[in-house]
């Protein structure tokens, strides 16, 4: 069994910033990929960031410039940091790892989801 717990969503103001947090605790042998993901109401959910090793970012290109994602390793921790954040930003944000749990079994986590509001 593999847990996340998403921190650091909240409202903000237009052109303000936020960084969000994941954290991955359990069985785990292995982080392998890595991401962000986002789902506004009465929209599917979309990839917004992902980590798929240590050396490869990936972004919508609605984020791009303005969201960084990035990761450590030995915390099994990834970040969301987002700035400049626009009205259409407004999601409940997802953090999703996959790995090997310790039992060489590959599991794929979702966390509970973090609300982004940008607001004036």
């Amino acid at each position: 069994q593999v847990q996340l717990v998403e921190s650091g969503g909240g409202l903000v103001q237009p052109g303000g910033s936020l960084r969000l947090s994941c954290a991955a605790s359990g069985s785990i042998f292995v982080i392998n990929a890595m991401g962000w993901y986002r789902q506004a109401p009465g929209k599917q959910r979309e990839l917004v960031a992902a980590s798929p090793s240590d050396s490869v970012t990936n972004y919508a290109d609605s984020v791009k410039g303005r969201f960084t994602i990035s990761r450590d390793n030995a915390k099994n921790t990834m970040y969301l940091r987002m700035n400049n954040l626009k009205p259409e930003d407004t999601a409940v944000y997802y953090c999703n790892v996959r790995g090997l749990t310790k039992v060489r079994m590959s599991f794929d986590s979702w966390g509970q989801g973090t609300q982004v509001t940008v607001s004036s």
